[in-house]
Order: C-alpha cells, then structure tokens, then sequence
C-alpha cells in the first residue's frame, strides 16, 4: 500500500476550501488536523505492517481518528452554516 488514504482533503473533498480557511484561521482545527494527520500516519505504518501493535491499539487508533473526523465534519458544517 502505497498510497496513505484518509486524509482530510481524501475525506472532504468537496470542502477543500473550508478545511484550508478553517486550517489557517482557527487554531483548534489547526491542532485536530494535525493530530489527524499524525494518526492517519500510524494507523498506515501498522496497517503496511512497518509497526507492530495489537489490534486493540490499531482499533483504539481508528477510533481516535473517527472521532477527530466527527469534529471535523462538524466544525465544516458550522462554517458553511454561517457563510
């Protein structure tokens, strides 16, 4: 697996605009991007077999990065709310 799926712009691409307006003006969504990002990464290294975790640690990651992309997809849905 070369390609690591899962990232915002994967996930919302018809939002690409608001997560980059969003990434540069609010600093709480900068943070979850970012811990988004660092999450995607490991849950791509254990599933490329690169890093070693049981699998209650690589479904304890998925769950963190669903909960982060809940926040997300709220946090978009209050933007376009209020443009």
């Amino acid at each position: 697996m070369t390609h690591v799926s899962h990232e915002l712009h994967d996930e919302f691409p018809e939002d690409a605009e608001i997560l980059h307006k969003l990434k540069v003006s609010n600093p709480h969504f900068a943070k979850l991007a970012e811990q988004h990002h660092d999450l995607n990464r490991e849950i791509h290294r254990i599933d490329s077999g690169i890093e070693a975790a049981s699998d209650a640690r690589a479904e304890d990651l998925k769950k963190e990065r669903l909960s982060i992309l809940d926040q997300v997809s709220a946090m978009i849905s209050a933007e376009k709310a209020g443009a």
